[in-house]
């Protein structure tokens, strides 16, 4: 059974990553183009140094999300004879990318403040 403590990381930590997560999913398809699902996250592993990595399940469900809001497309291509799902940013997409850097910027200047590194 979790105690307090635990209990109560584990619901901040599920709040504030499930929207970083679209965040992280939609910059990374900006900056590396097309990726399938699998490529995503090894990369966002890669950066993170394995601690910002989305279960499968959530991973596509974040993808199924940004897709519904028309911020990502997928298409099929076939890899080695399988088809595999890949995904990629649409104009919509970039542009909101785009607002939602400035206000990941306005968290980040807002956190240096609070932690007096600024």
């Amino acid at each position: 059974m979790l105690g307090g403590k635990e209990k109560a990381l584990r619901k901040l930590r599920k709040d504030l990553r499930s929207g970083l997560y679209s965040y992280l999913v939609l910059s990374l398809l900006s900056e590396e183009g097309e990726l399938h699902g699998y490529a995503i996250r090894k990369r966002l592993g890669e950066l993170s140094d394995g601690r910002l990595v989305p279960s499968e399940g959530a991973l596509y469900d974040i993808l199924k999300s940004l897709k519904k809001y028309k911020l990502v497309e997928d298409f099929w291509v076939e890899v080695k004879g399988r088809p595999r799902k890949y995904y990629r940013l649409t104009d919509l997409g970039r542009e909101v990318l785009l607002a939602l850097r400035d206000e990941i910027r306005t968290i980040e200047r807002t956190l240096m403040r609070l932690e007096g590194l600024e």
